[in-house]
């Protein structure tokens, strides 16, 4: 059953890209569009039924040899026969994944008829949403590294596709190309990563990987350098220091397209990889220590550009760089299943939001900017009310999904000893908290900003976009009691789903603590937002407006996003233009220069050679020719045509012949 998950997508891919850009209708286009995603979706409710009912606990499927065997010599002097198999494995984390993936999926798909229903490019845009489902269900269904860099990869393309599908606005244009160019860098770091783990172990299937790491087959340092470059392709997919810049101008997309990137799919790629790849990170060590100081600084730098953004998918970006940077901490302090399960929870809750968003832009007739806006509590009360909750789950509030995930994390953060970490992600809350209410008092809240244009276009969105609102509304107050911790009653049933597939933490702590913890952040968030309600609603913005005056350069390094942009710019894009340059000079002065001085030379030696040919070569042969006319002119006068003349010059040659006889005798 798990092999149809990927296939439907792939099937709704095909059938939009080749009929539904030209042939279809776009009713049918949406139709074939949804229904892919519905089946797929459904399949995975299928496969997971099965798993319970099945004795074993991962369930491997080979379709064929991709790649046969190839005799490798590896790191400790021996050889193996590397084969690689276009093969699928499917267990619980793959069965979580692929429920997250496919179900966000079909309520952004549900959601784009409604948003995307003015559009013309209608099936070239499903083409490419079943496109990018189908490359992250073959990333999360990939049985070995290569199976799922072909995904790695897809949703690299796609993304490229999606960002940019508004072609003819050169800011999308750019914003698609920077997506790919800045992800290309980090999957050369996979695919080295891939390499080293060919060259130390002979294999790259998951399984294997694990197998032999738990054995021993691999030293420590060599982990470490497979992990760290494997790991560095993960921050170029999910968004983290120092490859988190293309992610903010991804908001060129359409906002469906931001809701899927940003919540579901591809910026979680890099946590999925860690994820499955726990045993050989945990053997490292350091890897993981790594990865929990990206995720926490991450987390924090994230959540400060998030403060002084004005364009309210801008905002969420930052968030999700910085929501991202959490799950990489659960992971990098051995809680994986921690890391997963923020993982489904921030898909719920952050779909929810850029949903929303897309909402309120849909009802301001594409106005972003938060400063242009206000007042909209009443005027488009459905909206708010799920905005709200996406924005109290996010925040941490207590009894929504967010709380337990976040809290869960930094918890483990907390007993495994990551103090420093652990008091990042509890700073990182606070600013979660409080520029998500910002966004909600800017946005909702006070004074009505908008245009004249604006408020008498303003309205609610239609039903096909609402329900699917209203569901990951459901979702991020629910979500959370699946993974209910035990100092609530909870069974720590999902950590344990994931034991299997994911690996379990060891680090404890006493029921109390963990309260107190949980307390201690709750307290953080009510306090963010209490400042944030006092700032913007209370004072109407003017407290922020005077600190932004005080430390004005400070606010601008912040706005500007800390110039970071403008750095690689300068030592990147600049250093290959410079370089191009370098090598326009070169080609010009001094390759051309000598292939030109070459032909210039090139140019006297035959001048020289026409002269000798000419003078020389050609006077000798016409010299020659002129002998010879000169000979035949004088010998065809003996050809007079008359007998009578040839007979006396037959009688005068005998008597030459005869007088030069008698005079030798």
């Amino acid at each position: 059953m798990f092999l149809l998950i990927p296939l439907f997508p792939l099937l709704g891919a095909i059938a939009n890209g080749v009929l539904g850009i030209h042939s279809l209708s776009k009713k049918a286009v949406r139709t074939i569009a949804v229904g892919a995603v519905g089946l797929s979706f459904a399949a995975s409710v299928a496969a997971l039924v099965e798993l319970f009912r099945s004795a074993e606990p991962v369930l491997t499927r080979t379709l064929y040899t991709w790649i046969p065997g190839n005799l490798v010599h590896l790191a400790g002097g021996g050889a193996a026969n590397l084969t690689i198999e276009m093969a699928f494995r499917y267990d619980s984390l793959a069965a979580v994944m692929t429920l997250v993936v496919t179900g966000v999926s079909l309520l952004i798909h549900i959601y784009s008829i409604g948003y995307m229903s003015e559009e013309k490019s209608c099936g070239r845009y499903f083409a490419y949403l079943n496109l990018f489902t189908f490359a992250m269900l073959v990333l999360v269904l990939g049985a070995n590294l290569a199976v799922m860099f072909v995904g790695w990869e897809g949703v690299g393309l796609c993304s490229y596709l999606l960002i940019g599908f508004w072609y003819t606005k050169d800011s999308a244009a750019d914003a698609g190309k920077k997506a790919f160019i800045t992800n290309r860098v980090g999957d050369a770091g996979f695919l080295l990563g891939i390499g080293l783990l060919i060259y130390a172990l002979g294999t790259i299937d998951t399984a294997g990987i694990a197998s032999a790491v738990g054995k021993g087959m691999m030293s420590p340092g060599m982990a470490t350098a497979a992990a760290l470059l494997l790991f560095f392709g993960a921050t170029g997919k999910s968004a983290q220091i120092p490859l988190y810049t293309w992610l903010p101008d991804a908001m060129e997309g359409p906002t469906p397209v931001s809701a899927l990137i940003h919540a579901a799919t591809m910026v979680t790629a890099g946590v999925y990889m860690v994820a499955r790849l726990h045993v050989l990170f945990s053997f490292s060590g350091t890897a993981l220590i790594v990865v929990s100081l990206v995720g926490a600084v991450t987390a924090v730098y994230a959540a400060t550009m998030g403060l002084v953004q004005t364009d309210i998918k801008r905002v969420l970006a930052y968030s999700t760089i910085s929501q991202i940077g959490y799950m990489f901490i659960g992971l990098g302090v051995g809680a994986f299943s921690a890391g997963i399960f923020h993982l489904m929870t921030h898909a719920f809750f952050k779909s929810l939001l850029f949903l929303a968003a897309g909402s309120v832009i849909h009802a301001l007739s594409g106005e972003q900017d938060m400063r242009r806006m206000g007042g909209l509590k009443k005027r488009i009360p459905g909206t708010y009310a799920v905005f709200l909750v996406g924005a109290l789950a996010i925040a941490g509030i207590p009894g929504l999904s967010g709380f337990f995930s976040k809290d869960e994390i930094l918890t483990a953060a907390f007993a495994s000893g990551h103090y420093f970490v652990w008091i990042a992600g509890l700073a990182g809350a606070g600013l979660t908290a409080f520029y998500i209410f910002r966004l909600i008092f800017l946005t909702f809240h006070g004074e009505a900003r908008w245009t004249d244009k604006a408020g008498h276009e303003l309205h609610e969105s239609p039903r096909v976009m609402m329900v699917p609102l209203r569901v990951l509304a459901l979702l991020a107050i629910v979500g959370g009691a699946i993974g209910l911790p035990l100092a609530l009653g909870g069974g720590g049933w999902f950590a344990r789903f994931l034991e299997n597939s994911a690996g379990a933490s060891d680090a404890r702590i006493s029921s109390g603590t963990e309260i107190l913890l949980m307390l201690l952040s709750s307290a953080v968030a009510a306090a963010s937002i209490g400042i944030a309600y006092f700032v913007y609603v209370k004072r109407n913005g003017e407290p922020a407006r005077r600190l932004a005056e005080k430390f004005r350069n400070l606010y601008r390094v912040v706005s500007r996003k800390y110039y970071v942009d403008e750095a690689y710019r300068a030592v990147f894009v600049g250093g290959a233009l410079g370089a191009g340059r370098v090598s326009a000079w070169f080609d010009a002065h001094i390759i051309d220069g000598l292939v030109n001085g070459v032909a210039a030379v090139a140019r006297r030696l035959s001048r020289v050679s026409i002269l000798f040919d000419g003078g020389v070569v050609d006077g000798a042969v016409n010299g020659v020719g002129r002998l010879h006319l000169a000979v035949a002119s004088g010998l065809k006068r003996l050809q007079t045509g008359f007998v009578y003349n040839y007979a006396l010059a037959v009688v005068l040659g005998v008597v030459l012949i005869l007088a030069l006889a008698v005079t030798i005798l």
